[in-house]
């Protein structure tokens, strides 16, 4: 018995002495390592640098000076993207919902600041497309949805060939329309790639708390500007759309911009205000704000740190507080509705008591700003009825709905990828549709409409049931939060989210996202039926977790 326990105690310290002797040697290699990769990093910063100054200097002489700088600064950014595709991705989401404020900031409302987060997502998607074909990992991602996909990709191509195709033979004067199809084609599938790339982005349950609680940090960092705007507004510090007459007191105008973001109408007068936030247009920031509804949600219910939990419940305030004075009536309706279907979907109902100091802070929020002007929740509630009353959204669809049929009478394939696109006008006219199917009716006729919603109802199917496969309460509970969204977005029929900032971008990626938990949820599976304790058990992690980032694509 005794000699027994000595050869156990011998193979005991034999095992420690392997371990500590491999971890030195795993040091050593992570030391050198690191190092290579500093040097790398340090090689191509000086590389883009010196291309990015050769080509500022070169456009100098053909362009103004800050837009010089900025084509050099975007070349830069192209190549290090390129370089580093993961770190693109999340400068990619962080520059979202910054790009409206950057864009007249810096770009003084250059369109080329507009798209320009595609610098960092295109290079990064091309990126991850040779790594993926060189780790032989699957492109599309979810595989199920590729038939869908396909036949959508088909009806639009038939459009652009034969009707986009058919107005270029002989264009109205200043009229591009391949090109406005090929940019329309872009807005409508571009960012369907988005959910590959946040499939291999979040590797680990650790990179999914990390999106959560950075998209959290974004949304409470643009919602106090957007308190900051109010105050300047609200105090006479900028003039907004006081003063105008007639018309002018209701048209969101960039002569009124205030602080951050673009366009927007401040007429106290008359108690209408339509509010931007960071973004180009004020419907842009309503959609940030009913986007971090859920983004907010998620990080207030699920995330495993408390402080983390309560910064989530300060975002919600944040993002109500926001609803309230954008002056946005589908930001107004849809924040606290969100949330209600939020705690009721997500089963979130049960820890209700966590929502007790929101409530309160709420209400404290609300007493205050009553205080300060006793009229803007009335304001606020007069506008959405009056208007509700004035066009019901129902009808209103419908009348869209009757009027993109009559513009497609003789024309089954539509009127042309893009041509109701507002981003596409710089190539040609397009037509003014302000919902979404009616829209793809007048683009793609009713064969491509339908074959668009069918797509996204397919991925509604496929994300519901891979969170509902996940086993692990707080993932799921994130994959709720994120499928309630996808859900939402997939059904609604007011206004065109998918077209625009941040919704066309959000979409995709949440459900990217949602696809992932499974993955990570068997890896904390694994981690729960392992038979180890402490240190050993933490080794394991760290060896698992390198194999996984290192079988990962970016």
């Amino acid at each position: 018995m005794l000699k027994t326990q000595r050869k156990s105690q011998k193979s005991k310290h034999k095992q420690s002495d392997k371990t500590t002797a491999l971890s030195k040697k795993e040091v050593a290699a992570q030391k050198r390592k690191t190092s290579q990769k500093r040097n790398e990093l340090v090689q191509a910063i000086v590389i883009s640098c010196l291309i990015s100054a050769a080509i500022s200097i070169s456009l100098l002489f053909v362009a103004r000076p800050k837009i010089a700088i900025a084509g050099g600064a975007a070349v830069a950014i192209l190549l290090l993207s390129y370089k580093y595709p993961r770190q693109a991705l999340w400068a990619f989401l962080i520059y979202l919902p910054f790009s409206g404020t950057i864009t007249y900031t810096i770009g003084g409302g250059n369109a080329a600041f507009q798209v320009a987060k595609d610098a960092f997502y295109i290079p990064a998607l091309i990126a991850l497309i040779q790594s993926c074909k060189k780790k032989q990992l699957p492109l599309f991602i979810p595989k199920q949805m590729l038939s869908t996909f396909s036949i959508l990709l088909m009806m639009a191509m038939l459009t652009l060939i034969f009707v986009n195709g058919e107005m270029q033979l002989n264009p109205m004067k200043g009229d591009k329309p391949i090109l406005q199809g090929i940019l329309g084609l872009k807005v409508l599938i571009g960012y369907i790639p988005l959910i590959a790339c946040t499939y291999y982005l979040l590797r680990t349950k650790k990179d999914l708390v990390f999106f959560s609680r950075m998209h959290i940090v974004l949304a409470i960092f643009c919602c106090i500007l957007g308190l900051i705007q109010y105050l300047l507004l609200q105090s006479g510090k900028c003039a907004g759309t006081r003063g105008m007459s007639g018309e002018e007191l209701y048209k969101a105008t960039l002569e009124a911009r205030c602080f951050v973001g673009g366009s927007l109408v401040f007429s106290p007068e008359v108690k209408f205000i339509r509010l931007p936030g960071t973004f180009v247009a004020p419907w842009q920031w309503a959609w940030f704000l009913i986007s971090n509804a859920f983004l907010t949600f998620a990080s207030a219910f699920c995330d495993p740190s408390f402080w983390w939990r309560v910064i989530g419940l300060f975002g919600m305030a944040l993002v109500f507080a926001n609803a309230v004075i954008s002056g946005q009536r589908a930001a107004l309706v849809m924040v606290p509705v969100a949330t209600a279907i939020l705690l009721i979907l997500t089963g979130q109902l049960v820890n209700f008591k966590r929502f007790i100091p929101i409530g309160a802070g709420l209400a404290i929020l609300l007493f205050v700003g009553a205080a300060i002007n006793p009229g803007i929740i009335e304001q606020r509630w007069d506008s959405f009825v009056n208007r509700w009353n004035a066009a019901p959204p129902q009808q209103f669809f419908l009348n869209q709905l009757e009027q993109s049929h009559n513009f497609i009478i003789d024309r089954p394939l539509g009127r042309g990828v893009g041509r109701a696109t507002n981003s596409t006008r710089i190539f040609g006219f397009t037509q003014l549709i302000e919902t979404f199917h009616p829209k793809l009716i007048y683009e793609l006729g009713y064969p491509g409409m339908i074959a668009f919603q069918i797509m996204l109802l397919h991925l509604a199917f496929l994300t519901f049931r891979a969170y509902r496969t996940v086993k692990d309460k707080n993932l799921r509970s994130y994959g709720a939060s994120f499928w309630v969204f996808v859900g939402f977005i997939t059904i609604n029929t007011q206004y065109y989210p998918l077209d625009v900032d941040p919704v066309s971008v959000y979409y995709w990626v949440l459900a990217g996202a949602i696809l992932k938990l499974p993955k990570i949820d068997k890896q904390v599976q694994d981690e729960k039926h392992l038979e180890l304790e402490g240190d050993e058990l933490e080794v394991h992690h760290q060896l698992k977790e390198k194999k996984i980032i290192a079988s990962a694509p970016i």
